[in-house]
């Protein structure tokens, strides 16, 4: 078990809206003196703990609910049948007058602010704008902009009048894009016409013309203009609709929301699309709010004096998550560019700027931050940043052990980890409770998850697959055009029936500490022992002059395999035999000889999806002998060059033989 590193004071314990909570339920018949306790009977009892958020929050619909939950088989359990909610109704009443609702930087220049006056209003008049196109409920609305401001407004607009929305960030290729919007046949389409990033501008007026080419479903096109003045003289494509002419209207006094059903569709978010057509998550308004209200609220400790912060594009499901912590009357930052430029400091600066109090990113740009030798807390006032959190790949201690040295001593470091699927993290961080290094602290309230081995029987102390055993509100009502279900059922349900297989290694210690151990599909498989990629990268990954990795193993004909390592490095360092026994004897140290590649082998750069996850799977394909254009969508790759290393390495490699004898 890892050392232990934080501790909540008494204060931030007894001022945390979880104690809040406790309190409440306590007062209503219950004896909760633990978190433990709470969360046991929030997976006991789903359906009283999903009432208890309800009530707590006062939630408020058009007519009552007939029950909870009326059917918990998975997939299709039914939450609060009769209910009818507006996510984006209750969200925009979480604030009012002057205070600062949304912030938006990029790379240089100070954050422009929008207050929660100014943000109703452009949401108002937009969404009265759609309403005259011909804009209602269950047409798709469909965004391809950066992270700014008019991107929120867009989509708070759409959702209020019932339409359902569906967004990709300007860094998606046309032929990623059109792999997901095709499949949803949107009506309107919000397009930028460039975007900049590291100091650059990037002209998307030929992205734009492809998928409005493919996309017969569009009746209208948004034009918003880029931040490069040079690309929107002129419509992005013709008979473009300005975003200027739809907000010149008078103010409406009077704006009237969609009275939608509990489980109305709100929007549509997809899985990476690395190795076949992206799948079309559809969440519902009822359930993303209440999932919403409990993360924001008990696990990310939120209040209406908070600012979030999370790094992360419109193409991402972070970004709905970002936006969601409007439902706690926090504040939110929104940043749309490069992270570390014009200097590696930047976000620190506009945490400084904006009074972050918790600021969120990936391991992987702390990794880059410690590389650097940036020391934020030496060059900016970060006293109001209380917390940080770490999401998006698996966290290692030092990049716990950073925050404390170079943030603050105090601070709540939390690891978060869950998935599109379900617009939420299955196992997080609760303020009360002690942090130890590497651990998430613990599983999250109402998400009945576990280890199971290969039979399906729960585990403790060991690894397993991460299983989902009751339903949650946030997962999704279907997959679009999934007639019958047969692929949501074949994605989720098929290992363990019954039980949501999330395809994660996962662990839970005896304390309830929660450990991810990389995707159970990219799994190392070393004399019958299952290794999860995180450990490899864990170890490596913190040696000097090792940038990054990846590895796979690979099955091959007579029960043999093949587990190599590709490491790239700092600037100027070479792999050689020195180097190569380093690596191999941290990891036969820290874990065991079965953890020591076959072969290293030195590479320019990982190749990683757009959300920044690595292509382990895809890598896996190509070197067992798939073709590239099956293997992987470089559409869907933030850097597609760096596929052609692999698909040379199978061509050209004589360590090993696919073929059968």
């Amino acid at each position: 078990m890892g050392d232990l590193l934080w501790s909540p004071s008494a204060e931030m314990a007894a001022n945390a809206n979880v104690t809040a909570f406790i309190s409440w339920l306590n007062t209503r018949g219950h004896s909760f003196r633990t978190y433990e306790q709470l969360r046991r009977w929030s997976v006991d009892d789903i359906a009283a703990f999903w009432e208890a958020v309800w009530h707590y929050f006062d939630v408020t619909s058009s007519a009552p609910y007939d029950c909870v939950l009326r059917d918990a088989a998975m997939p299709g359990a039914t939450w609060f049948p009769g209910a009818r909610v507006n996510y984006i109704e209750t969200l925009l009443s979480k604030g009012d007058g002057e205070k600062t609702a949304i912030y938006a930087a990029s790379e240089e220049g100070a954050a422009r602010t929008t207050s929660w006056s100014e943000l109703k209003s452009r949401v108002f008049k937009l969404a009265t704008a759609l309403r005259e196109l011909g804009v209602g409920p269950g047409d798709r609305v469909a965004s391809y902009l950066p992270n700014v401001t008019e991107a929120a407004i867009a989509f708070f607009a759409s959702a209020s009048i019932g339409a359902v929305w569906s967004s990709c960030s300007p860094d998606f290729g046309a032929a990623s894009v059109i792999d997901r919007f095709s499949q949803i046949t949107p009506k309107v389409l919000f397009a930028t016409d460039s975007y900049r990033y590291g100091g650059k501008s990037f002209d998307r007026r030929a992205e734009v013309r492809a998928m409005v080419d493919a996309l017969p479903s569009l009746a209208h096109v948004v034009h918003v203009p880029g931040a490069d003045a040079a690309f929107n003289m002129a419509p992005v494509v013709p008979g473009a609709i300005s975003w200027a002419t739809l907000m010149a209207r008078p103010e409406v006094n009077a704006f009237t929301f969609e009275d939608t059903a509990f489980d109305h569709p709100l929007w549509i978010v997809y899985s990476s699309g690395t190795t076949g057509l992206p799948k079309p998550f559809v969440h519902g308004h009822g359930g993303i709010l209440l999932e919403a209200l409990k993360f924001t609220h008990f696990h990310l400790n939120l209040k209406p004096t908070s600012c979030m912060f999370y790094f992360t594009t419109t193409g991402w499901v972070m970004w709905n998550i970002l936006l969601s912590g409007l439902v706690a009357g926090s504040s939110v930052v929104l940043y749309d560019g490069n992270p570390v430029t014009p200097k590696p400091d930047r976000l620190w600066e506009l945490a400084a700027e904006t009074g972050m109090t918790l600021f969120g990113a990936s391991p992987t740009y702390l990794n880059g931050q410690m590389k650097e030798g940036i020391h934020p807390n030496k060059l900016y006032d970060l006293r109001k940043m209380d917390s940080i959190l770490l999401g998006g790949s698996p966290v290692m201690p030092e990049h716990m052990e950073w925050c404390y040295t170079n943030l603050r001593s105090d601070m709540w470091v939390t690891s978060q980890s869950g998935g599109t699927d379900v617009a939420s993290a299955f196992v997080g961080g609760v303020p009360t409770l002690p942090g130890y290094a590497g651990e998430i602290q613990a599983r999250c309230l109402g998400v009945d998850v576990h280890a199971f081995d290969d039979d399906g029987n729960e585990i403790i102390d060991e690894v397993g697959e991460l299983v989902v055993s009751k339903p949650m509100p946030s997962m999704p009502l279907f997959f679009w055009n999934d007639e019958g279900g047969h692929r949501y059922r074949d994605s989720y349900f098929d290992t363990y029936p019954g039980h949501w297989r999330h395809g994660d290694y996962f662990k839970v210690n005896k304390r309830g500490g929660c450990f991810i151990l990389g995707r159970s599909d990219s799994t190392l498989n070393r004399y019958g022992v299952r290794i999860g990629t995180a450990e490899i990268y864990r170890t490596i990954e913190g040696l000097e002059g090792i940038e990054d990795s990846i590895i796979v193993n690979l099955d091959l004909p007579g029960g043999t395999f093949f587990m190599p390592l590709f490491v790239v490095l700092s600037k100027g360092q070479k792999l050689d035999d020195a180097l190569r026994q380093k690596i191999n004897k941290a990891l036969k140290e820290r874990y065991s000889p079965r953890h020591v590649p076959d072969r290293i082998y030195q590479i320019d750069a990982v190749p990683y999806t757009l959300t920044g996850k690595k292509m382990e799977v895809p890598v896996r394909k190509i070197l067992l002998g798939a073709p590239v254009e099956k293997a992987a969508s470089r559409d869907a790759m933030s850097n597609p060059g760096a596929i052609d290393y692999f698909t040379d390495f199978a061509r050209t490699q004589r360590e090993y033989s696919t073929a059968a004898d």
